[in-house]
């Protein structure tokens, strides 16, 4: 069974005019997801409801082993949402004081995003425009996305890029890191040969030194990758330049970019940053850090969680900004509770309602 939002709890909390609520729900992956670090078969998502004169904006939240997040600290840290939400009598105001959200919640940054969502989701409603409006950036219609293929073996995963070229996608992402490289090796020339075409981003999650990560990225090479994210673990951005500096392919900050702050610690000559909303807090932090990329010409990158639609239209509305973009979170379940944004053919269309567009299913 995929998505399931039976036995959901809920919670409610009121504001000056405005209330929030949430809901809990299971997600389940239609397959285990194997990166470096971890497997995934499925998470919890927490959809926050932010209401005002009839009014709602909606936002989720997925429960994250890596970032300290289960369903129970989730819950706190609405408390202190709501208890931010309420110092307002309108969402206008809140949306100025996202900032100060990000600060509360600091050591739940997925909560402040989607509480931010759904601030910019339900603005967004009230004026009738499509979020990227609100947002001010360019009219987007539709965008292909990246599709993830895990740590799988090369058999498998030519296989799963087969499938993906009849789909219609046009870019794979590749996660590496397998205990022995060659492993990784082989599973890019088994995409490579079974997708010719395709354009193919590397994620090794931080898992290899600078010298496996030069060796390999090198060895790599002939094969067309068109970017790699996170080679070196975080926290060394002198390992981070060297590998820069030293292969061919742009060099994307993963974990090193995971908020505004940190930015400023990155080397120069990195190819891009990778924006995920939930590890930066949200839209609005999100913005702040296009606005710091585009001027030094480093390139952005959407990326995402497994997680529904309703996270994934967030991010969507931000792909006017962005050189690369995977947002595939949605298409890994084995069924999104949510629609509205397709992708199932490489392609995110944008929604045609107001705010994030999308809705849940069973709802009018």
């Amino acid at each position: 069974m995929g998505a399931v939002r039976s036995g959901a709890r809920s919670g409610r909390s009121a504001g000056a005019g405005m209330r929030l609520d949430h809901r809990v729900a299971r997600l389940r992956l239609a397959e285990p997801l194997r990166i470096s670090r971890a497997a995934m078969t499925e998470r919890d998502a927490v959809w926050v409801t932010l209401s005002h004169q009839g009014i709602r904006g909606r936002g989720e939240v997925v429960t994250s082993p890596r970032l300290g997040l289960d369903v129970a600290a989730i819950e706190r840290a609405l408390v202190t949402a709501a208890s931010w939400v309420g110092a307002e009598s309108h969402p206008a105001g809140l949306r100025k004081r996202l900032p100060e959200l990000r600060n509360r919640l600091a050591h739940a940054l997925p909560v402040a995003a989607a509480v931010d969502a759904a601030v910019h989701d339900l603005l967004a409603v009230e004026a009738g425009v499509p979020l990227h409006e609100v947002l001010g950036m360019p009219v987007w219609d539709r965008v292909p996305t990246a599709y993830t293929v895990g740590i799988v073996a090369p058999d498998t995963a030519a296989r799963c890029a087969r499938q993906l070229m009849r789909r219609g996608f046009t870019t794979i992402k590749v996660k590496l890191g397998a205990p022995d490289p060659a492993d990784d090796i082989g599973r890019v020339e088994a995409i490579r040969a079974a997708a010719p075409a395709a354009a193919l981003l590397l994620d090794p999650n931080g898992a290899w030194d600078a010298r496996t990560a030069i060796d390999v990225l090198t060895r790599l090479a002939e094969f067309g990758v068109a970017a790699v994210e996170q080679p070196v673990p975080a926290g060394f951005p002198d390992d981070l330049a060297t590998v820069s500096n030293s292969v061919p392919m742009p060099v994307i900050a993963d974990e090193d970019a995971g908020t505004r702050s940190d930015l400023d610690a990155l080397p120069g000559g990195l190819g891009g940053i990778n924006i995920k909303l939930a590890e930066c807090g949200g839209l609005d932090a999100a913005l702040s850090m296009i606005d710091w990329a585009r001027p030094r010409g480093v390139g952005v990158m959407l990326g995402c969680q497994a997680s529904t639609s309703l996270s994934i239209a967030a991010a969507a509305h931000l792909t006017g900004a962005a050189r690369w973009v995977d947002l595939d979170g949605h298409l890994l379940l084995a069924e999104d509770p949510w629609t509205g944004l397709g992708g199932a053919d490489g392609l995110l269309r944008r929604p045609g309602a107001p705010g994030l567009g999308v809705r849940c299913r069973g709802e009018s």
